[in-house]
C-alpha cells in the first residue's frame, strides 16, 4: 500500500507528455491512476510512455506495491473524478479551455479533494473563477518530465485556502518531489520565467551571430547550467563571491552586472525569428529524433538524481 497519507486513487485530466509523466510517477510510488483525455489516440500513447519511463522509475525506486497495471483509462470526465482522492489537470494551456475544465472536474470531484492545474504560465485565480469550490484549486506545475524531474511550483489563487496549499505541498513532497511555494501569484510563475530571461538572450545571441546554437547550447550546459542545477544562482554567486560571500559578489560584480543588463537583448519572435531559429535547430539535430534526444536527456537527469543521492 502507498505511504502517502489521504491519497490512494489519483485521476489525471489530459494525458499528453506532461499527464501521461505524471500519470507513471503517480504509478511508481504505488498509487491506483484513472487518466482521461478526449483523444481517441490517448490511451495507446499513455500506455506506451509508461512502458518506456519505467525502467527509469525502476532505477530511481519502486514503492512495493508499484504496477503498471494499477492504471485504467476512462474517456468519461466525470468518471474519471468522482472516486478520485486528488486530481491534476493537464490540459493545453488555454485560459477559456483551463477555466471551463475545472468547473467541470470541481462539479464531479468531492469538495475536499485537491484540483490541481500543471499550467505553465496562466494563474490559478483565473482558472478557478467559475469553480463552485474554488477554495481548493492550486497550481501544481512540473517542470518536463515530472516523472524525473524533482520541480513542482505550488501556489494558490485569491480563493484558494491555505489548508489545501498545504496539503497539496505535502502530496508533492511524499512523491518525492521538491515542492517550491509561491508567495504571490505571476505570470509563467518561477521557473519558467528564469528560462524564459535565459531563452531570450540564447535567441539574441543567436540572431546576432555572436555563436553557432550547438555553442550556445554548450556554453550553458558546460557551464552556468551544471553549476545551478546544484546550487541555483544566488548561492552560485554566494560563492563567486569568495569568502566575503553575496556582499563581496556585489562590491565586485554589482556594476558589471548592471551593465549586462543594459547590454542584453530583446528579440521579438516574429515569423522571420521563429523562422532562423527552426532552421538552424533542425540543422543541428539532422538525423537524431525528438525521441532519441529525449531518451539521452532522461539518462542524463538519472545520473545527476543519482549523483545527489550519492552525496
Amino acid at each position: 500500500m502507498s505511504d502517502i497519507p489521504g491519497v490512494r486513487r489519483v485521476a489525471v485530466v489530459g494525458a499528453g507528455t506532461i499527464g501521461s509523466s505524471w500519470a507513471a510517477l503517480f504509478l511508481a510510488k504505488g498509487l491506483d491512476v484513472i487518466v482521461t483525455d478526449a483523444n481517441p489516440n490517448a490511451e495507446g500513447a499513455l500506455r506506451h510512455f509508461v512502458e518506456a519511463a519505467w525502467p527509469a522509475l525502476t532505477t530511481l525506486g519502486l514503492a512495493p506495491d508499484a504496477t503498471p497495471d494499477r492504471l485504467t483509462f476512462q474517456p468519461d470526465l466525470g468518471l474519471t473524478c468522482e472516486g478520485a482522492d486528488f486530481v491534476q489537470e493537464n490540459a493545453t494551456e488555454r485560459e477559456a479551455l483551463k477555466a471551463a475544465l475545472l468547473t467541470d472536474i470541481d462539479a464531479a470531484t468531492r469538495p475536499e479533494v485537491v484540483i490541481a492545474s500543471s499550467s505553465s504560465a496562466l494563474t490559478v485565480t483565473s482558472m478557478q473563477s467559475r469553480c463552485r469550490h474554488p477554495d481548493r484549486v492550486v497550481l501544481g506545475h512540473p517542470f518536463n518530465p515530472p516523472h524525473l524531474v524533482p520541480l513542482v511550483e505550488v501556489v494558490g489563487g485569491e480563493r484558494t485556502s491555505a489548508e489545501v496549499l498545504d496539503r497539496a505541498t505535502a502530496f508533492y513532497a511524499a512523491l518525492g518531489k521538491t515542492p517550491v511555494r509561491l508567495n504571490k501569484e505571476v505570470y509563467g510563475h518561477i521557473a519558467n520565467r528564469l528560462q524564459a530571461a535565459v531563452f531570450r538572450e540564447a535567441i539574441n545571441l543567436l540572431d546576432q551571430g555572436v555563436a553557432s546554437l550547438a555553442d550556445i547550447d554548450r556554453a550553458m550546459a558546460d557551464g552556468p547550467g551544471l553549476r545551478w542545477s546544484l546550487m541555483g544562482p544566488f548561492l552560485t554567486f554566494h560563492l563567486g563571491g569568495g569568502q566575503g560571500g553575496m556582499a563581496s559578489f556585489m562590491t565586485q560584480f554589482a556594476q558589471m552586472q548592471t551593465d549586462l543588463w543594459r547590454d542584453l537583448g530583446d528579440p521579438v519572435l516574429d515569423e522571420r525569428l521563429q523562422r532562423v531559429v527552426c532552421e538552424k535547430m533542425e540543422a543541428e539535430t539532422a538525423g537524431r529524433s525528438v525521441a532519441d534526444l529525449a531518451a539521452e536527456r532522461d539518462r542524463l537527469i538519472l545520473s545527476v538524481l543519482a549523483a545527489r543521492t550519492s552525496r
